[in-house]
């Protein structure tokens, strides 16, 4: 088990691809705070991977509010001891065209995906500094390299996320502490479920010609799968990828090459 002996935290872990990325590290032999803003959906993460006997606990947070990222902080090194590493996988999406986009729409996505994961990284990195050792993985996406139709907001966000990522793997390159992000194309969780439906909503397709249109912006014909992103965040975490530092990874079968 190659994460034995070390502490994770999981922002958005209450499903998707946080639940996977927990269940993964967990299974590599880190202890793990699962952590969402729904404490229904990480309460169910946490028993299904053996709760506090197995060391897995499950810690509410929104990400957006400095108080709720401090008090996360506290309550992870009451159950951790220590915290070696934190994926900030916390996200959500929206889509609509420029002149549609609300200021609010704007600020929540924005917050979320961005700020979210600066307050987050700000409060959990001065002490794997300290120590010497540690891992802080992103989850971007795609579209933190490339822009797209109707999702302006969304797209700024990951590409602030993206931007972030690099700055403070720089910031931190002497460390032993590095930063990276993992840029997934579609992937097959709820928050693509919840894509197709608003496509469905707006454009009256039916959402099996939809999610087949998604799939086919792989060059392999497929969404990628939640696991397939844990098994990158693991890589990241490995001691041996200590070289690997302000990457970001591209996940999506192909279709952007950097």
């Amino acid at each position: 088990m190659i994460l034995e002996g070390k502490a994770a935290v999981v922002t958005g872990g209450g499903r998707g691809i946080g639940a996977s990325v927990a269940e993964l590290l967990a299974r590599e032999g880190a202890r793990v705070v699962v952590s969402a803003r729904s404490t229904e959906e990480i309460e169910s993460v946490a028993e299904n991977l053996g709760g506090a006997e197995n060391q897995v606990w499950a810690i509410p947070c929104d990400v957006t509010d400095p108080e709720q990222v401090a008090a996360l902080y506290r309550a992870a090194l009451e159950r951790l001891g220590q915290v070696d590493i934190l994926v900030n996988n916390a996200g959500i999406a929206d889509s609509a065209p420029l002149k549609s986009i609300t200021l609010e729409s704007w600020n929540r996505i924005m917050a979320v995906n961005a700020t979210g994961t600066f307050l987050c990284t700000q409060t959990f990195l001065p002490a794997m500094v300290e120590r010497g050792w540690g891992r802080v993985v992103n989850i971007a996406s795609i579209a933190g390299k490339i822009g797209g139709r109707y999702m302006a907001a969304y797209v700024a966000s990951k590409h602030a996320a993206l931007g972030f990522t690099r700055a403070v793997a720089a910031e931190v390159a002497t460390t032993g502490v590095t930063v990276n992000a993992v840029c997934p194309g579609f992937v097959d969780t709820p928050m693509t479920d919840q894509s197709v439906a608003r496509i469905v909503e707006k454009t009256g397709a039916e959402a099996a010609n939809v999610k087949e249109g998604l799939e086919r912006m792989s060059p392999q014909n497929r969404l990628m799968g939640p696991e397939e992103v844990a098994f990158q965040v693991l890589n990241l975490c490995d001691p041996r990828a200590r070289g690997v530092n302000g990457q970001g990874l591209v996940l999506d079968g192909g279709a952007v090459q950097s």
